[in-house]
């Protein structure tokens, strides 16, 4: 679906303004012309918000498309400016791109190529512009004090789940997919009680040898079996006045879910090796992937437990049913990664955005996040980051340009032993526009010269 604002198109050429205005209306583009850059900078309302493209000639009387370009950057630097050129020379063109240009089309124009620099032109101004809509989302709900990310409907429906549970003294089960984020709920769910002051314990129930889930859970007294040394304080009571989180709980053994049901029930432990009865006074919170109803009419899980359990339940969404809140997470996790490992934040391309909407993310959020990172560290050998190119065998001034630019490029990059920061700074560039030119021309490290 086109972008439905319009594409501002300056040119002192009437005859070029209304060819170009056609061409583009024709693919249902809205266009507004302008006769001069000093027309279009006090009638065209550029600002921050505008959405769509610029293409202007590039030597007109008065203020040349370059000065335009630089106007315009001055407002905002990512506003796509296309500038459009009869004049052959490679220097110019070289030229409108260390200033920014988006691209150059050449005299005559060639409709479906122009189309095509458009569309993709809006596209990304379009990412832009929804990549900063997301950044202000993210800040509105990190000031709304939870760390769960999203504005789709079943996220909004698990913020208030998790609002609604947390003052009250109820046990919680949590059911998701693997890397759905259950212990982020259970961490939330603990900051937002009037427990949150207090220890937060979680417990991988599956993590654990069955000969030793016991000690750990109730802890032991000294001699209480060979190897106890000394008393040691299990999870549980280490829990007291806060909150004991249980994953996986699933995997805990059928004998054990029975000394677990006593303390649910009664809030009261025996340490192993001890008689003594100790009160308690905690949250559960127990999280599971298996549906815990079929495991206990199979006698996989104790059907006393589970009906225990089954009080307040929360049910996380898989993250491939939360439409944008994909994008939203993210770029979340990119910014995380970014300043963690010291590096720039480039925006996915629309393809590979597109990609991350329709992938079925088996690993839910922790996969998100862990790609995430590999993009931030440039390890972007998952399929998704992947992208179609087309093979350009023409002699355009527009391929020249492509050629030319990569092969200075590579050179810097070779001339800097590929150290980004230095091969910036001697292109006088911006490590982000390096980092774009280099994914715009595929270039790494086995690209030969």
């Amino acid at each position: 679906m086109l972008n439905q604002n319009p594409v501002y198109i300056i040119d002192d050429d009437f005859q070029v303004r209304k060819s170009f205005k056609q061409t583009l209306e024709l693919e249902g583009f809205q266009v507004k012309a302008f006769e001069s850059a000093q027309q279009c900078l006090q009638l065209g309302n550029i600002t921050t918000l505008f959405q769509s493209v610029i293409i202007s000639d590039i030597k007109m009387p008065d203020m040349s498309g370059l000065e335009l370009l630089d106007a315009i950057k001055l407002i905002d630097q990512d506003i796509p400016v296309i500038l459009i050129t009869g004049h052959a020379d490679i220097n110019m063109a070289i030229d409108g791109m260390k200033r920014g240009a988006y691209d150059f089309i050449e005299k005559p124009v060639k409709p479906e190529h122009a189309i095509d620099v458009v569309k993709n032109a809006q596209r990304q101004r379009s990412l832009i512009i929804e990549n900063r809509e997301l950044k202000i989302q993210l800040s509105k709900q990190q000031i709304c004090n939870t760390t769960i990310i999203g504005s789709h409907p079943l996220t909004q429906k698990l913020i208030e789940q998790i609002s609604n549970l947390s003052t009250t003294n109820v046990d919680v089960l949590i059911h998701g997919e693997t890397g759905a984020g259950k212990e982020i709920v259970a961490q939330e769910l603990h900051q937002q009680s009037p427990r949150k002051n207090n220890n937060f314990v979680a417990l991988n129930c599956g993590a654990i040898p069955e000969e030793l889930i016991e000690s750990e859970l109730f802890g032991h007294e000294q001699g209480a079996f060979t190897s106890a040394s000394k008393k040691r304080i299990g999870k549980i009571e280490h829990a007291n006045h806060g909150t004991l989180f249980l994953d996986e709980i699933e995997s805990m053994p059928l004998k054990v879910q029975i000394k677990l049901l006593r303390v649910l029930q009664e809030r009261v432990i025996e340490r192993l090796g001890s008689n003594e009865t100790i009160n308690l006074d905690f949250t559960v919170i127990a999280a599971t992937k298996t549906d815990l109803k079929q495991a206990s009419e199979e006698g996989l899980f104790r059907a006393d437990l589970y009906y225990r359990l089954d009080v307040a339940v929360i049910n996380i969404s898989p993250l491939r049913s939360r439409g944008d809140d994909i994008l939203l997470l993210f770029n979340f996790f990119c910014e995380q990664a970014a300043t963690k490992y010291n590096r720039e934040h480039t925006p996915l391309s629309y393809q590979q955005q597109q990609k991350l909407k329709v992938y079925d993310w088996p690993g839910n959020v922790r996969e998100c996040r862990n790609l995430a990172e590999k993009w931030i560290l440039g390890l972007q050998d998952h399929p998704i980051f992947s992208t179609i190119h087309e093979t350009d065998t023409n002699t355009s001034l527009e391929y020249q340009v492509d050629s030319h630019e990569k092969n200075i490029v590579l050179q810097a990059l070779e001339l800097n032993q590929w150290k980004i920061s230095q091969t910036a700074d001697y292109l006088n560039i911006p490590r982000k526009k390096l980092y774009l030119r280099m994914k715009k021309h595929d270039l790494d490290k086995n690209t030969q010269l």
